[in-house]
């Protein structure tokens, strides 16, 4: 199934350069010069009707002078040019333009209609357009460059992905000593139309990239950024460097490329989410670029350190704390290793100190001890150049020893003139080298992330939990009622009636008017009771001393409604004043106070938040942000990245927390966020937990009419589990066939399912002979984007065993456009005849049709005459394949 229609942007075989030109300092001249200068094998073709000849090659006037095909489209003229030169591209084979020059949305309201005008021209054509403002492409590995970038860099498996040119030329420069090379360097300028999804959806399946880094500064749409990231992530690490984290440089990149820019916090939530690494500067990429090329990957966070000097390795040891690794624990028998093979003062523990004087084979001996320890993951070696070392020996000892684990090794040679020999022998054998302690642990801490975030990736919540459904339709009432009138924040009791709905624990609250009503209320409550304020308009009641706790008395009751509307007239007299809500008072018994809180971050939308909670939450700063759809296992992880999780175990003399109960409510928001897109921000200020119960003392939720058209979930940018897609049918048989979409944890059912397959049913689906599905090809088939593809799984239960069994799978991906999808479908040959394909087929086509996708189609061998006869009983076109007579080719309109 083709993803990427971006294909000719690596792989042209014909590339015409407009603006080409001999001329000083011309953009044009310097495009066609480096593709001259470059080992690409296919056709370089001048433009320009200035010219006859540039650079001793042939120059034409424009693609009719020309009249040959061409893939590719380097467009180096005015601004003001481009979108006609995509009108001539149309009736040439363009695919794909990339498009150098400035003077677009960077540059005001005239150059961001241009630019309007340029992405146009390529929509009609159906060219996508790489830039505007931007440096270009390199794919050393077929000697392209088509960038302003004089040096091709080093051929490699490194991708770099950036929206600044100039990153991308500090990075070559970088990585030529070290030699670290790349399989396509992009510079995505102003993103106008390709971006970095589209980028990332063609990196994930190419074969020369095992590692992606993006310098990121802007996104614009977060659902395909999205999708592309986590799709490149499952298949390889992807590390992020994120630019604009403060308000000077964000100011710096409006003017720069134009670009969107969400918050900083949330973007770090966003790429824990995608299982991918962020990192907060280049030096940090660089030394991402040097472990993640490797292939070596941590299993855990336990390090080992092996030194020659003291202080080096307890500054490596201060920093694995600070970064909350683990320093390893050697089990009995690296230890008795270590001690016969160590002098007697050695430090007897990590980090191992093998002290100055070590001849090379000492290094080798510890290194290899430590690696063969199931309790150690990686090993960091550092040498200093003592009087009596030989970093060049100690370095092919050490050498030797990691190319017989798999474990990771990094190395740290400390110093200039007297390690650099040993360096470069380092870079020669691919072994991540380091000038300090520190950042070596770092490049560490990052393989430890990418294990952690890979967990968070492989998550696929539902919307909506099976127990206790909550009453949406209910919830939804209220909020249109209140919209209606005009408000746009709900009252305390209307968003108690919110919470209540989707079953989150409340204490009662009654709204009073007089004096009289909140003696009743409280009488019926029971004291002590709790009074507040009740106005649309104060965000935070304690700014008006608007909340009186522990209230124990009728006459205390009617004195406190006064007080406090008084208070509130003369502190804000323009709020509107709807009374005063009387509550219960919560025991303090053993209380912790907690916030949970939903807000709409302008770029990747709802955000849920968590943290402590009480009137300093603004001050404490403690939270933690994570991306809807949650689950337990992101609920965990996120209460355990605040402070305050560490008061919810015995702390003073108080029993834990009941965590099951908070978790239970952090879920029931993430549902309520799902369900209810008119929610653009909520707070649920106290949360008040025990041992016994959690409950939410206030609440107050702000909403906003949801945009027209708007798809269900489309106000999110993960798209959850789609449960309401599961569906129980009944077999001529009687056997019952549950219809699911798949997920990441269906990985071993689905490869058994392929193993199981006939060798001839698997050529027919794969047009190959295959044994069974290739790790890639495994995360690929579960690990779905379920906004633009779709696997529909048949499970049956196995007979005396309480296991599914999968029978049979359709799937389909949208192609790039979003009118079109191929499908693919096959049945276990041990139930066919049973109408498993046609039901599951059915259901695929309905599930296209509902995501706004028009034609379906795909390619069956003409062999495959069951296939054929399946297709054709569901009203698909068949047609021959004009370039293959074995295959032919099956349309539906839906």
């Amino acid at each position: 199934m083709r993803l990427s229609d971006i294909d000719q942007l690596f792989t042209p075989s014909a590339v015409a350069v407009f603006g080409a030109s001999d001329s000083e300092g011309s953009i044009g001249g310097m495009v066609f010069r480096n593709l001259l200068a470059g080992d690409f094998q296919g056709h370089r073709y001048a433009i320009n009707p200035k010219y006859k000849q540039v650079a001793g090659e042939p120059c034409y006037g424009d693609l009719h002078q020309l009249d040959r095909q061409v893939d590719l489209a380097l467009i180096a003229t005015p601004a003001e040019c481009a979108p006609a030169i995509l009108d001539q591209c149309a009736g040439y084979g363009v695919k794909v333009a990339v498009v150098y020059s400035a003077g677009f949305g960077e540059h005001g309201e005239r150059g961001r209609a241009l630019q309007e005008k340029l992405v146009e021209a390529g929509r009609r054509h159906g060219i996508r357009v790489l830039g505007p403002n931007c440096l270009g492409v390199m794919r050393p590995q077929q000697g392209l460059n088509a960038s302003v970038g004089e040096d091709l860099p080093r051929r490699g498996n490194v991708a770099l992905v950036s929206q600044s040119g100039a990153i991308c030329t500090a990075m070559i420069d970088w990585s030529e000593p070290r030699r670290v090379g790349f399989s396509a360097v992009v510079s995505l300028g102003a993103a106008a139309d390709v971006d970095f999804g589209d980028i990332l959806d063609y990196l994930a399946l190419d074969t020369q990239t095992q590692c992606i880094l993006l310098y990121v500064e802007g996104i614009r749409n977060a659902r395909h950024f999205m999708s592309g990231l986590r799709a490149a992530a499952r298949l390889k690490p992807v590390v992020i460097v994120k630019a604009g984290r403060y308000p000077a440089g964000t100011r710096a990149i409006k003017s720069h490329t134009g670009g969107f820019v969400g918050s900083a916090d949330v973007f770090r939530a966003v790429t824990e989410r995608a299982g991918v690494v962020q990192v907060t500067g280049l030096e940090q990429l660089f030394a991402a670029a040097q472990v993640f090329g490797t292939r070596r990957r941590l299993a855990g966070d336990r390090i080992a350190i092996v030194t020659n000097g003291g202080g080096p390795g307890v500054l490596a040891a201060d920093r694995t704390v600070e970064l909350g690794l683990t320093l390893a624990q050697f089990g009995d028998k690296t230890r008795q290793a270590l001690e016969q093979a160590l002098p007697d003062y050695w430090s007897h523990g990590n980090p191992v100190d093998i002290i100055g004087d070590a001849p090379p084979e000492r290094s080798r001996t510890a290194v290899d001890a430590c690696l063969a320890d199931p309790e150690v993951d990686g090993v960091l070696c550092i040498l200093a150049p003592l009087v009596f070392g030989d970093p060049l020996a100690t370095a092919e000892q050490v050498i030797a020893a990691v190319e017989k684990s798999r474990k990771p090794v990094l190395v740290c040679w400390m110093g200039g003139n007297r390690v650099a020999e040993a360096q470069a022998l380092f870079a020669e054998h691919e072994v991540p080298h380091f000038a300090s302690p520190e950042v070596a642990i770092e490049a560490f801490s990052f393989l430890a992330t990418h294990q952690r975030n890979q967990k968070l990736l492989m998550q696929s919540p539902a919307p909506l939990s099976y127990e206790d459904p909550p009453d949406v339709s209910g919830a939804r009432l209220i909020i249109e009622g209140v919209m209606a009138e005009g408000r746009k924040v709900l009252g305390t009791v209307e968003a108690k009636a919110i919470l209540s709905a989707f079953r989150i624990p409340t204490m009662q609250a009654v709204l009073t008017r007089t004096p009289n009503e909140a003696l009743m209320a409280a009488e019926a409550l029971g004291f002590p009771v709790v009074m507040k304020i009740n106005s649309p308009d104060l965000e935070h009641k304690s700014d008006v001393d608007g909340v009186k706790l522990n209230i124990e008395d009728a006459q205390s009751v009617r004195r406190t409604f006064t007080e406090i509307l008084e208070r509130a007239r003369r502190l804000r007299p323009d709020a509107r004043l709807e009374g005063v809500t009387v509550e219960h008072m919560v025991s303090a018994r053993a209380a912790r106070e907690l916030m949970v809180g939903v807000f709409r971050d302008k770029i990747f939308g709802p955000v849920i938040s968590f943290g402590a909670g009480g009137t300093k939450v603004e001050v404490l700063e403690d939270r933690a942000l994570a991306l809807p759809p949650l689950n337990a296992f992101i609920i965990q992880t996120m209460i355990d990245h605040t402070r305050v999780a560490r008061l919810m175990g015995t702390f003073q003399n108080m029993p834990p927390m009941n965590r099951v109960a908070l978790a239970r409510i952090l879920q029931r928001v993430s549902e309520m966020v799902c369900e209810l897109p008119e929610i653009i921000r909520m707070d649920i200020n106290p949360l008040i937990g025990n041992d016994k119960e959690v409950i939410a003392v206030d609440a107050r939720i702000h909403v906003e009419y949801r945009p027209p058209q708007q798809p269900t979930y489309g106000h999110m940018a993960i798209h959850p589990y789609p449960s309401h897609l599961i569906e129980r049918v009944q077999l001529p048989d009687g056997k019952d066939l549950v219809i699911r979409p798949i997920r990441p944890e269906d990985a071993e059912m689905e490869q058994a399912f392929v193993r199981g397959l006939s060798e001839q049913t698997k050529y027919f689906r794969f047009m190959q002979a295959i044994k069974e599905l290739s790790p890639e090809m495994l995360v690929r088939f579960t690990q779905i984007d379920y906004d633009r593809e779709m696997a529909l799984i048949g499970v049956v239960d196995q007979e005396g065993a309480e296991v599914e069994v999968e029978v049979g799978v359709a799937r389909y991906m949208a192609r790039p456009g979003g009118e079109a999808c191929e499908f693919a479908i096959v049945v276990s040959d041990q139930w066919r005849n049973l109408g498993i394909g046609a039901r599951l087929m059915r259901s695929l086509m309905q599930n296209a049709r509902s995501r706004g996708l028009r034609i379906m189609e795909g390619e069956v061998l003409t062999a495959n005459t069951r296939m054929l006869a399946l297709v054709r009983s569901l009203g698909f076109r068949i047609e021959n394949d004009p370039q293959d007579v074995s295959i032919k080719l099956v349309t539906k309109v839906l």
